[in-house]
C-alpha cells in the first residue's frame, strides 16, 4: 500500500503533526501496524549488527529515532480503541495487542542488543540517565534470563495483553448493557430539569424515545445517587453499577497468576515488588507503612460520618443512601444543595475562563480554537496552544462528553509527543464523561476532574525534552499523577472561581454566600472519600502480593477487604475487582497507590504555593521549569526536592483529608 492510500505511512503534514483524522479509515490501522513492526525491527537489527564499536549516538539514540511509523499507528489506535471504539476496533485491537506484546520483547530481549547498550558511554548528564533508563527497561524485561525463562516470558507477556483488551472491551460491553432505564419520569423525582432532560436525550440517541437513560460511570458511585429521592431507583443503580464485568472473573484470576509468575521469573517476590523497584517508593515496605497510617483514621472518620446519615436517615445506610443523606447532612450543616451549584457550572465557561484562564494566568500560555482542524470525533475540539510571546507550543484536544463508544472515567493521551530530537511538538487529548446536555452543566466532581485532566495536558503541553523516551508524562507512576492533583488547586481558588462560576442563563456570579459555604465543605465526607479509595487501593495490593490462585474473585475480594480493616459495608470500593480498569486494562497494577502517594507532594506543593503568594506569574514559571517541563529527564523525586528545598511532608495531606 502506497504513502497516499494510507495516511500513516508518511509523518503528517498538518500543524504540529496532528493526525490528518479525516483521511484515517480502519482498514489503515492493520497493515500500517504490519509494517510499522517490520521497519521498527528493521532498525532495531541494523543497531544491533552495526559492525561499528557502540556509541551514544549509533546505538542509543539511533533507537530513539527509529519505530516512527509503529508511534504515529499506536498513538491514533488506542485513544480510538478507548474513546471512540467500534467492532472492527475492537477486532483489530483483540488481534494486534499480542503482537505488540511480541514486538516488545523481540527487541528487549536481543541479546546483541543489550550487549551494545551496556557498552555506550555517555557524556552528559542527560546521556547518563538516558542511558541508565535503556539499561533499566531491559533488565526488568528480561533479557539477563537465559532462554527458557525468555520463552516463557514471552508467553506470558503475550497472553497478558490479550486478557487486558478482552477485559476492557468486556467491561465497555457490559457498562453500556447495564445502563438503567427509567419509564416513568416520577422515579427522577430530586433531578433538575436540565439534568432529566439530559437522561430523556441519551435514551433517544439509543432508540429509547419517551424512556429516561441513566449511563454508568466507571466508579462503584453514581452521580445520580445524590439526588434521586426513590429509593428503589437508587438501588438499581447500584446494583447495576457493582455487578459489573462478572464475566471478568476467570481474566482476573488468571492474570494475576500471571504476573505473579513472571515477577518470581524475574527475580521478585510477587507483581507488587517487581513494579515498586522502578517507581519512586521502591519498595513494598514503604507504601505499606503509608497505607497504615492512613486506613485507622479513615475508618473512625468514615464510621463517623455513617453515624450522622443514620441519624437524619432513621433507618441503616445503604451503599446506595449514602450520597443521598451525605446531601442532606451536607445541606443541614451548611446550608448548601449540590442541585444549586449546577446552574454556574457550564462546560464552555468552566473550559475557558476556569481550566484555561489559570493556564493562561499562571503559565502565560493563550488558547485559540481551530475550527479548521478536525480530531477523530465530532464533537473533539481542537485548540493551538501558544507561549506568552506567541511563539507556538503545541495543540490541545478537548473530547469532554459521554457516549457508549468511549470507555468510562478520564484520561489524557498523548497523539505527538514533544523531542528536541525529532523536533515535534505536543498534540495531547483529554476525555471526560460528562452527559450532554443543552446546555451541558456540570458537577462540581466533574469540575474538579476537568481541571485534573488538564493537568496532565499541561504536563505534556510543557515537556521540553530533548529525547522522546522522557517527553511529558513518561515518568513514573507514582509521580505521574503528581502534577495534575497540583492543577486541582485552582478550581476552587477565589479569583478563578469567580470568573467561571456564573449562572447560564444570567451570567452572575455564585452567590458569595453559596461559594463561601461551598469551600467550607471541602473537608465534608472526606471520611467516605478517603475509605472507598483505600478500599480499592487495598484491593490492588492484596492482589498483587497475596493472591495465590486458588479463590474465586468474589471470596478473595471479600477477604482482602476484610483483612484490611476496610470492609465497611456502606462505603465499598471505589472500583470492585471485575470493573478495575486501572490495574486490569490500564497501566496501574500494584499501581493505585499512586493516587495518594503522588497527593503527598500535590498537598506539599499546594502549600508552597500558598507561601509564595499563590496565583502568581513567578510561581508557574518555577513549578513549570522545575517539574513540568523535565518529563522524565531527571530523576522525579530528585526534581521535587530541588523545586520544594526538601523531602516532601505527608502533614498537609492529612490536614486536607481531616486525618489528623
Amino acid at each position: 500500500m502506497t504513502s497516499a492510500a494510507n495516511p500513516f505511512l508518511s509523518p503528517s503534514d498538518l500543524p504540529y503533526g496532528l493526525p490528518p483524522f479525516e483521511e484515517i479509515r480502519e482498514e489503515h490501522y492493520a497493515p500500517a501496524f504490519e509494517q510499522g513492526m517490520a521497519e521498527h525491527l528493521a532498525e532495531v537489527e541494523a543497531i544491533a549488527a552495526n559492525p561499528e564499536p557502540p556509541t551514544f549516538e549509533n546505538t542509543i539514540e539511533a533507537m530513539e529515532r527509529s519505530g516512527g511509523l509503529l508511534d504515529r499507528v499506536s498513538a491514533v489506535f488506542f485513544n480510538q480503541a478507548s474513546s471512540d471504539t467500534t467492532p472492527g476496533v475492537q477486532e483489530i485491537q483483540q488481534a494486534v495487542t499480542p503482537r505488540l506484546a511480541q514486538h516488545a520483547d523481540a527487541i528487549h530481549l536481543d541479546r546483541r542488543l543489550f550487549e551494545r547498550v551496556q557498552a555506550v558511554e555517555a557524556a552528559d548528564e542527560e546521556q547518563r540517565w538516558l542511558l541508565k533508563r535503556y539499561l533499566t527497561d531491559f533488565t526488568r524485561a528480561g533479557a539477563t534470563l537465559d532462554e527458557r525463562d525468555q520463552d516463557r516470558l514471552r508467553e506470558i507477556n503475550e497472553r497478558l495483553s490479550a486478557l487486558g483488551t478482552t477485559f476492557q472491551q468486556n467491561l465497555l460491553a457490559d457498562t453500556n448493557e447495564r445502563a438503567v432505564v427509567v419509564e416513568d419520569v416520577a422515579e427522577l423525582d430530586g433531578l433538575s430539569p436540565d439534568a432529566v432532560q439530559a437522561l430523556a436525550d441519551q435514551a433517544g440517541e439509543r432508540g429509547l424515545d419517551g424512556s429516561y437513560l441513566i449511563s454508568l460511570v466507571l466508579p462503584t458511585g453514581q452521580p445520580a445517587l445524590a439526588e434521586l429521592t426513590d429509593r428503589s431507583l437508587r438501588e438499581r443503580i447500584y446494583r447495576a453499577s457493582s455487578g459489573r464485568g462478572a464475566g471478568n472473573a476467570g481474566l482476573i484470576r488468571e492474570m494475576a497468576a500471571l504476573r505473579r509468575e513472571r515477577a518470581r521469573l524475574l527475580g521478585y517476590e510477587n507483581h507488587a515488588e517487581y513494579v515498586l523497584a522502578d517507581q519512586t517508593a521502591g519498595t513494598t515496605r514503604a507504601v505499606t507503612e503509608m497505607l497504615d497510617r492512613l486506613v485507622p483514621p479513615a475508618v473512625a472518620n468514615a464510621r463517623k460520618e455513617q453515624a450522622d446519615l443514620e441519624e437524619i436517615a432513621g433507618h441503616p445506610i445503604e451503599p446506595w443512601d449514602w450520597a443521598f443523606y451525605a446531601e442532606k447532612v451536607r445541606k443541614a450543616r451548611h446550608d448548601i444543595d449540590s442541585r444549586r451549584m449546577r446552574p454556574y457550572f457550564e462546560l464552555n465557561t468552566v473550559l475557558e475562563k476556569g481550566v484555561f484562564n489559570a493556564a493562561t494566568r499562571l503559565y502565560g500560555v493563550t488558547f485559540h480554537e481551530r475550527p479548521d482542524l478536525r480530531g477523530y470525533h465530532p464533537e473533539v475540539r481542537v485548540f493551538e496552544v501558544r507561549d506568552e510571546d506567541g511563539s507556538p507550543l503545541g495543540l490541545f484536544l478537548g473530547d469532554f462528553h459521554t457516549r457508549a463508544s468511549k470507555r468510562g472515567g478520564a484520561w489524557m493521551n498523548s497523539l505527538v509527543k514533544q523531542s528536541g530530537l525529532e523536533g515535534t511538538r505536543p498534540v495531547v487529548v483529554n476525555n471526560l464523561n460528562i452527559v450532554r446536555g443543552e446546555p451541558t452543566l456540570m458537577t462540581f466532581d466533574e469540575v474538579n476532574t476537568m481541571f485534573h485532566e488538564f493537568g496532565h495536558a499541561l504536563h505534556g503541553l510543557f515537556s521540553d525534552v530533548r529525547f522522546p523516551r522522557f517527553s511529558g508524562t513518561a515518568v513514573p507512576r507514582d509521580f505521574v499523577e503528581y502534577p495534575s492533583q497540583v492543577n486541582e488547586m485552582w478550581a476552587t481558588h477565589p479569583e478563578i472561581l469567580a470568573e467561571y462560576a456564573r449562572h447560564h442563563e444570567t451570567g452572575e456570579p455564585m452567590p458569595r454566600d453559596l461559594v463561601d459555604r461551598m469551600l467550607e465543605t471541602q473537608k465534608f465526607g472526606q471520611g467516605f472519600a478517603t475509605l472507598e479509595y483505600l478500599a480499592a487501593t487495598l484491593l490492588d495490593w492484596a492482589w498483587h502480593t497475596a493472591y495465590d490462585g486458588d479463590e474465586d474473585v468474589e471470596e478473595f475480594e471479600r477477604r482482602a477487604l476484610r483483612d484490611a480493616g476496610v470492609d465497611l459495608p456502606a462505603v465499598p470500593p471505589r472500583y470492585r475487582s471485575t470493573y478495575f480498569a486501572h490495574i486490569w486494562a490500564g497501566g496501574y497494577s500494584a499501581g493505585y497507590y499512586s493516587y495518594i502517594w503522588s497527593e503527598v507532594l500535590d498537598a506539599d506543593t499546594v502549600e508552597w504555593f500558598g507561601e509564595n503568594g499563590g496565583l502568581r506569574r513567578e510561581n508557574g514559571d518555577a513549578f513549570r521549569a522545575a517539574l513540568l517541563s523535565r518529563g522524565g529527564s531527571v530523576d522525579s523525586m530528585a526534581a521535587f526536592r530541588a523545586f520544594r528545598g526538601r523531602d516532601p511532608e505527608i502533614a498537609p495531606l492529612l490536614d486536607r483529608r481531616g486525618l489528623r
